[in-house]
This record gives structure tokens, C-alpha cells and sequence, in this order.
């Protein structure tokens, strides 16, 4: 059995779980379909991404990270050949200052072995967080994404996530946008999978938001 077949079993598992256990969300499942949720093991990568991509759109971070990409050696990013960039390159490919000082300390963190990419898998999700989080610009729901997305933590509920909140108050119908505290609350009826409800909700936010986008079009025919 390969790594990637054993993921889809777990995730496979945790889906019958999750709508065993709250026919709301079974319900958002079957609309759904399949979680494709796959994680990308590249840590130093996605931290990279997450940095640049923080209060653009992702067409924007997208185009920088293209940019970023011609600067340096084919393949996946590393550390050693990002820092010998000067700040002149790294701001024509569009990064602010903040950024270039954000993305230098995470280098600095990762060559120095201070941040030990290769030993977070072995951490546990806790210790991940507090280890991502001593890097300059990178708070904890950024963390939380690489549990995610990198990762493939099945746990995690990321409070602080404004599509996680909006989409919860769409799945249940819910009068205003849930707080932080209530969240929480909310989140415990789904352990140990919560990762993969975050998901499901994610998901049905943006099947919400295209269907009104699309009855939009059509009034304005």
C-alpha cells in the first residue's frame, strides 16, 4: 500500500465518521462529494507561499511566487539560494519590505537548524505551532495551514479562519457569524477528524458563493 493510498483510507474513514455523526454535515458531504484534501509535503515551500501570500489576492501571490521561481534554480525552493538573493531582486518580484524581512528570518531560522523542517512531521500539532510561530510573520493560523495542508494533521480546527465561521453559519443556518469561543464549541461534536469537517465546510462555502455568483449572471441577463 503506498503513502498516498493509506491517506485516502484515513480520509475515507474520517468522512464515514463525520456523517455518521451529524446529519447536517452529511448532508453538505453528499453535496460535496469526496474529500481531495491531499497534503504537500514541501514545508519550506508552503511556508514561503503562506508569507507572500498574506493580504493579496492569490492571482497576485501567485504572480510573485512565478516571479520568485525565475530567480532561482529549477525545482523546489530552498533556503540557501532564496537568501543570497538581494533585496533589489526580491522587491521587483514584488515583495514588500515586510515580507523580504519575514521570508530572510525564516532562512536565517531554517540554515541556522534552528527551525528543523524535517523533525516537525515528528512533532505534535502543538509543538509544530510554537515552532512556526518564533518565525517573524507567521502567526498561528498560518501554522494551522501547514498543519493542514502540508502536514495532513486530521485534528485541526482553525478558530481564527473567517471562511471556517461564514461557513458554518451557511451550513447551519445560523443568524450571525459564530464567535471565536462558540467555535470551539462547536468544533468538539467532530474530534478526531476535524480537519477534514473544516474542509467539508470550506467547500460548502464555496459552493454558496458560486451559486450566487451564477444567480447573479442570470438576473443580470
Amino acid at each position: 500500500m503506498t503513502i498516498q493510498q493509506t491517506w485516502t483510507d484515513v480520509v475515507a474513514a474520517a468522512t464515514l465518521a463525520l456523517k455518521a455523526g451529524d446529519p447536517v454535515l452529511a448532508r453538505a458531504i453528499e453535496r460535496v462529494g469526496p474529500c481531495t484534501l491531499v497534503p504537500d509535503p514541501n514545508l519550506f515551500e508552503a511556508l514561503i507561499d503562506a508569507i507572500i501570500s498574506q493580504q493579496i489576492s492569490i492571482q497576485a501571490a501567485d504572480a510573485i511566487m512565478a516571479r520568485l521561481r525565475a530567480l532561482l534554480p529549477p525545482g523546489p525552493l530552498q533556503a540557501q539560494p532564496l537568501v543570497a538573493l538581494d533585496e533589489r531582486q526580491l522587491q521587483a518580484a514584488g515583495l514588500s519590505s515586510q515580507k523580504i524581512s519575514y521570508i530572510r528570518d525564516l532562512c536565517a531560522r531554517v540554515l541556522s537548524g534552528e527551525l528543523d523542517l524535517q523533525q516537525l512531521p515528528a512533532l505534535d500539532d502543538e509543538a509544530v505551532i510554537r515552532a512556526l510561530t518564533a518565525v517573524r510573520g507567521i502567526g498561528r493560523w498560518t501554522a494551522e495551514m501547514i498543519l493542514i495542508f502540508s502536514l495532513g494533521r486530521l485534528d485541526v480546527w482553525p478558530v481564527d479562519d473567517l471562511g471556517l465561521a461564514e461557513g458554518l453559519r451557511l451550513l447551519y443556518a445560523l443568524e450571525r457569524r459564530p464567535t471565536r469561543k462558540e467555535l470551539l464549541a462547536f468544533g468538539e461534536r467532530w474530534r478526531p477528524y476535524r480537519t477534514v469537517a473544516t474542509w467539508y465546510i470550506w467547500r460548502t462555502r464555496r459552493l454558496s458563493m458560486q451559486s450566487n455568483r451564477a444567480k447573479t449572471r442570470i438576473v443580470s441577463l
